[in-house]
């Protein structure tokens, strides 16, 4: 009797997964017809969300749905029980469709949803800024694609091992300019416009290409700042911070050392940090985590410049609005990583890395970041000699990243590009 009941269960939750499967299909016809052109609405075989508020035709025809009336206590054990058994793409998608079924299925799915720390499963996009599992790493790949200079991030093991399971999580595409190079991501693999609303950042090099700046859409998650900036919001509403691009928020930098004449060994390079403290590796840190995709500054006069390639500085037009932030910052320091040092192999003639058998083809874009740290900032060694973030290369324009806490999924794969810029004075 009890097999019974469970048996019928299940099917009534695959019948209603299979009408969200279908409904989520016909909201992707219906958005692709309306007039707005928003590339946020829901497209079919995309896990997009449409954002809350928006006012698209897709959304006036979720709200009239029949699964919109059900009652919240069956509504969280249907989603639970959905959220529970869909623990890997393409399943988790899933789950994605409950939260395109109308707002109060979304906000049920985003509660029930843990975040990537807690669970280490990547849902909604906002997964991809948000910062990996503790105890085990998100294994992904890289796909380069040499003729269009377009790099792809997937979740899986490897290509040959994940097969129709794997999941485009992120895009770049290599922009080359006069005094530098630009990397620039998206959500999507075809669109890298900045103005979409799939652009998620970008990366920058300078013309040695040597040293990288990590550029977000977003504001920092750090409540000091989100304060700092509506405050000003309400003091000067109208003023704006020239020479400042709008929507780009320095949350990092990358540096590789010089090595032109070639007697250091391999690429050695630095992160530092500027939006994890070095606290989120310490016993009971936390690392910033964002919720929603949401610009809480105005792009106008709230940015995180970098001066110099050392402490970031709050570019406001009010120096005394700035002071109170430039002091919380100078307090914080900043996460640093470093380039684990390989061992020469006097029988291979090699230097080399112990990579688990995650990387098995040599190359000098193959690294393994760790916690740089000072005696005074009481990290422990054990904190200091667990892997952050792994790249190395595993076929012909195939490589591997798997990363951790406190790195996410966006940050990883910016630090990751920086590997496949040209870099004639270090190697």
């Amino acid at each position: 009797m009890v097999e019974s009941e469970s048996f019928g269960e299940k099917m009534v939750l695959k019948s209603i997964v299979r009408e969200l499967k279908d409904l989520r299909d016909g909201m992707g016809s219906i958005s692709r017809r309306s007039s707005d052109g928003n590339l946020n609405s829901i497209r079919r075989g995309r896990s997009y969300i449409a954002p809350e508020g928006s006012t698209t035709s897709s959304s006036v025809i979720i709200c009239q749905s029949r699964w919109a009336y059900i009652p919240p206590e069956l509504l969280v054990n249907i989603i639970q029980r959905v959220e529970g058994s869909e623990t890997s793409w393409p399943a988790r998608r899933d789950v994605v469709a409950c939260a395109s079924v109308c707002k109060s299925w979304r906000a049920i799915t985003k509660e029930l949803v843990r975040t990537p720390e807690q669970c280490g499963l990547l849902s909604f996009p906002i997964s991809l800024k948000q910062p990996g599992p503790r105890d085990a790493p998100i294994q992904c790949f890289i796909r380069r694609e040499r003729p269009i200079g377009t790099y792809r991030l997937y979740l899986g093991l490897s290509p040959a091992l994940s097969g129709d399971t794997s999941k485009l999580l992120l895009a770049a595409r290599k922009i080359r300019k006069a005094t530098s190079t630009d990397f620039l991501i998206s959500l999507v693999g075809e669109d890298f416009t900045k103005t979409n609303g799939t652009y998620v950042g970008k990366l920058r090099s300078n013309f040695l290409g040597t040293k990288f700046t990590i550029y977000d859409n977003q504001p920092p998650c750090d409540p000091a700042i989100q304060s700092n900036c509506k405050l000003q919001q309400k003091i000067f509403p109208k003023q704006v911070t020239p020479n400042i691009p709008a929507g780009n928020y320095s949350v990092a930098t990358l540096s590789y050392e010089l090595n032109v004449f070639r007697t250091r060994g391999p690429r050695r390079m630095q992160c530092t940090m500027h939006s994890i403290p070095i606290s989120a590796v310490q016993e009971e840190g936390t690392a910033p985590t964002p919720t929603e995709f949401t610009k809480f500054c105005d792009e106008q006069f709230c940015t995180v410049p970098v001066s110099k390639g050392k402490k970031p500085l709050i570019g406001f037009s009010s120096n005394s609005l700035a002071e109170p932030l430039e002091s919380i910052l100078s307090t914080r320091d900043p996460l640093v990583l470093k380039n684990k040092a390989p061992r020469w192999h006097e029988q291979l003639q090699c230097w080399c890395l112990n990579f688990k058998g995650r990387v098995t083809v040599a190359s000098v874009k193959n690294f393994q970041l760790v916690v740089s740290a000072e005696p005074s900032q009481n990290i422990s060694v054990a904190e200091q000699e667990k892997v952050i973030l792994q790249f190395g290369k595993i076929g012909k324009d195939i490589f591997t990243m798997d990363y951790r806490y406190p790195l996410s999924a966006f940050q990883a794969f910016a630090i990751c590009l920086s590997s496949f810029d040209t870099k004639p004075a270090c190697e």
